[in-house]
């Protein structure tokens, strides 16, 4: 799936609905009423876990067809209720593109179930062995206001196929529409299976109740989809947590590169959903002797240059700086700017851009805010080195160690290789846009939760499982 395709599908959705620029100026839709007593809602973390914990006794008992129906019947809602949760939380959250949370909706049907479940056997002079996966029982589920619905979607499809219940602590940013999701999918579990609240949700989010589920009896394995405050917090609960922490991804263009191609790439995968996307390219890195072709070839793909005066007036108001204890201070981001729209960055950086511009760049010095934080704003600083071992170096140091997500422009293996081996992440993209790295463009699978902070990598149901072994000696061989 190339840029045409993307561009093709986000088009499709528009027209469904009827509604011109939906990645720009849309008034938000009302958020509609909710009644008080939802299946699968509750006030607490305790109740919520509690509930989970009986669905998924009623799950364990029904077997593996059962979970196919269930995660069959999650893709299928996911795809026809996309339209109206895209505008349910674009109008709760007020971040990001309304087309690009609909086609997250779209996408969910692409996660894998399941068939990541296969047995592995043995056989032998001394009997027979078979490893198959088993559920870890109940899982207390943290996720992101950047994604509330499609992650929690994504979230069901794995850990339910697995099969586990799971109770869901939400951003509070994104609470709302994800407790209506909740609800109409316990509901349709419900009547399709009698299964009652196998996924549940806090209705009203906060620490505490995050707290109280990493002391709940009734949760298994904590699963969390944030920033490293949580992640800190769910990796020291006493609980196995699988984390899907923060990310730097930096970009890094060599003299080999298609320039065209990769100024394209970057806009794609950087502009996608306003960088939400925690693989979005954040910063790019260009090698001395074609950078000014670069900044050439990212003007005529449609990105809105930013002199460095306006780059450095809008880091002024998206930054503040805070002291660290140590004596030094570091930017931080001001939030109400986050998934912010590039037009109206552009106005905060002193200028204008014209309407559907997806992204803004400018020329930056290495030690830029924008390079320096997880920024998830359609701004990309452009960063010039003087080869490609320095470059590389650069990229490797704005990163901060995370292993997140990496993308590099050349076509000199050598360059790749070293590229690959020096930033050893999660998700290495070459030639490509970074959201190739889940399947858009790029051969492969989905999902919203990328644990590159346990090791994980992108979720899948046999992420959520324990390996269990059954061991038969000597009977049942019949092979001599």
């Amino acid at each position: 799936m190339n840029q045409q395709i993307i561009s093709a599908v986000v088009s499709e959705v528009l027209a469904k609905i009827k509604q011109e620029n939906l990645g720009g100026s849309v008034a938000a839709p009302a958020v509609v009423s909710r009644p008080s007593k939802r299946m699968g809602v509750f006030d607490t973390a305790e109740a919520a876990a509690q509930a989970a914990r009986k669905g998924q006794e009623q799950l364990r008992k029904k077997g593996i067809a059962t979970r196919v129906e269930i995660i069959n019947l999650v893709k299928s809602i996911c795809t026809e209720k996309a339209e109206e949760w895209g505008k349910l939380e674009f109008a709760e959250t007020k971040i990001g593109r309304l087309d690009h949370k609909i086609a997250k909706l779209t996408g969910i049907k692409d996660i894998p179930g399941i068939e990541w479940l296969n047995p592995y056997s043995l056989s032998g002079d001394n009997g027979i062995m078979m490893e198959e996966y088993a559920p870890f029982g109940v899982i207390a589920a943290i996720t992101p206001v950047t994604h509330s619905v499609p992650t929690i979607s994504g979230n069901i499809v794995s850990m339910v196929a697995a099969g586990n219940g799971v109770v869901f602590n939400a951003h509070p940013g994104g609470a709302g529409c994800a407790a209506d999701a909740i609800a109409f999918f316990n509901q349709a579990i419900y009547n399709k299976t009698g299964i009652e609240n196998l996924v549940t949700i806090i209705e009203k989010p906060s620490l505490d109740s995050f707290n109280d589920l990493c002391k709940s009896s009734y949760v298994d394995l904590m699963c969390v989809t944030g920033g490293p405050a949580v992640v800190n917090a769910a990796m020291q609960s006493g609980k196995r947590a699988i984390c899907a922490g923060p990310g730097n991804p930096p970009v890094v263009v060599d003299e080999t590169a298609d320039l065209d191609h990769a100024a394209r790439s970057i806009i794609l995968g950087g502009g996608f959903d306003n960088n939400l996307l925690c693989i979005g390219e954040k910063q790019v890195f260009v090698v001395d002797s074609v950078h000014s072709q670069f900044m050439d070839a990212f003007k005529r793909a449609g990105a809105h240059f930013l002199p460095r005066e306006n780059m450095k007036k809008l880091a002024g108001e998206v930054f503040t700086y805070k002291e660290d204890g140590g004596g030094c201070s570091h930017p931080v981001l001001n939030r109400d700017y986050v998934g912010a729209d590039a037009t109206k960055l552009a106005q905060v950086a002193g200028t204008s851009a014209p309407a559907g511009t997806e992204v803004l760049f400018g020329d930056c010095p290495g030690d830029c805010p924008f390079v320096e934080e997880e920024q998830m704003m359609p701004v990309i600083p452009v960063v010039r080195a003087k080869n490609v071992d320095e470059a590389i170096e650069l990229a490797y140091q704005s990163e901060h160690g995370y292993r997140h997500s990496a993308i590099m422009h050349s076509k000199n293996l050598d360059n790749l290789t070293k590229m690959g081996q020096k930033m050893d992440c999660t998700l290495f993209v070459k030639n490509g846009a970074s959201i190739a790295g889940l399947g858009m463009g790029g051969h492969g699978y989905a999902n919203f939760s990328i644990a590159t902070t346990t090791g994980e990598g992108i979720v899948t149901t046999q992420t959520f499982t324990r390996k269990r072994r059954c061991v038969m000696v000597d009977s049942l061989n019949i092979i001599r």
